[in-house]
């Protein structure tokens, strides 16, 4: 018993000492004055860095603006998101340098036992509390990017946390958003959930009108868009009447369509309706049959819609046309053998 209580004292005892020993290996003063140098160093050159990139940035957003051509838009929407990008991956790689210049200068027999275990320990405390959730973001980011989920300038809505505006900026760790009300949002990437992406920047809402007179309807939808308010934020295309069909003798359909900026859906979905309602109370002849429906109408929802419909409506092959001849159905309790058939033939005694 003596002799086991001896033992871990002496084992104790060279755990302190090596600990000790790595302490002093890693963790002085000159050693953490150079490390806050090289890191010091890193994030100027970032900062330079990202300046002069954020440059361009800004004039290939311009450019973009400027441009006419759709195509050449989302080249340069995604040549913009590139460079900022870009900008975080430097950071990043410019810290990592920091790091293991500090290691050279620091560590100059680095092949030393005891070195090497300091090393191990230092990145195993820097890895396990602190690096671990930058990691983390960093391969949501990374992903994120790699799939193409979203660019600057795009006016997305995040399911969770629920929060919908503008793509500033896209970072390895974080998103930035310019929120409908100019309220700016940081999104870390790996909180991200879900993200619906605005395509082509609008939302297209169809109204749908049943009337008595499609003339008087003519003037009442135009009516209504000298109420709505207008703007590229707000309504962007004005309501126009693309289709109008007789379903009775005295029964009109109307369906008008208009563009609005994302999260403003509420102009024609509310507003409208509401405009159009008290447009026909007001009138000497009403002319809405039922009030006014509001509907998607995304051109390319649409179709993929209709051909979801069309494929499920096909008839399904049966069993038999599937397997043919080889399609025998044998029920148990109900095919019987030949030999199990009554005689119809009665025996003579």
């Amino acid at each position: 018993m003596i002799r086991y209580i001896a033992q871990s004292t002496v084992n104790i005892e060279e755990t302190k000492n090596a600990l000790q020993r790595i302490g002093e290996a890693v963790f002085d003063w000159r050693m953490l004055a150079i490390l806050i140098l090289c890191v010091a160093a890193a994030v100027i050159a970032g900062n330079i860095i990202a300046l002069v990139v954020r440059r361009i940035t800004k004039v290939v957003a311009r450019s973009a603006d400027a441009s006419k051509d759709l195509g050449t838009v989302n080249r340069l929407r995604r040549l913009e998101t590139m460079l900022i990008i870009f900008i975080a991956i430097m950071r990043l790689f410019l810290l990592v340098m920091a790091v293991y210049i500090w290691w050279v200068i620091t560590h100059p027999g680095a092949t030393k036992p005891s070195t090497i275990i300091g090393a191990g320990a230092l990145t195993a405390v820097i890895i396990g509390g602190a690096v671990t959730p930058l990691l983390r973001d960093f391969s949501f980011g990374a992903g994120m990017m790699a799939e193409r989920w979203f660019g600057v300038g795009d006016l997305i809505t995040i399911d969770f946390p629920s929060v919908q505006g503008v793509v500033e900026r896209i970072t390895l760790r974080s998103t930035r958003l310019r929120g409908l009300n100019g309220e700016i949002i940081w999104v870390a990437n790996q909180t991200m959930t879900g993200v619906k992406v605005a395509q082509k920047g609008v939302r297209r809402t169809a109204l749908e009108l049943f009337v008595t007179d499609p003339d008087a309807a003519e003037e009442m939808v135009e009516k209504v868009n000298k109420l709505l308010p207008g703007g590229l934020s707000l309504l962007v295309s004005p309501l126009t009447i693309v289709e109008e069909t007789q379903r009775d003798t005295d029964i009109w359909r109307i369906t008008a369509v208009g563009e609005t900026a994302p999260g403003r859906e509420w102009i024609i979905e509310d507003a409208a309706i509401s405009i159009c309602k008290q447009l026909d109370e007001k009138a000497k002849k009403q002319i809405l049959i039922v009030d006014p429906v509001s509907r998607y109408a995304d051109p390319d929802m649409e179709r993929e819609l209709a051909r979801a419909v069309r494929n499920a409506r096909k008839k399904r092959r049966t069993l038999q046309q599937q397997y043919g001849k080889a399609f025998r159905p044998r029920l148990r309790g109900v095919e019987k053998s030949k030999s199990d058939k009554p005689s119809n033939t009665s025996s003579k005694g």
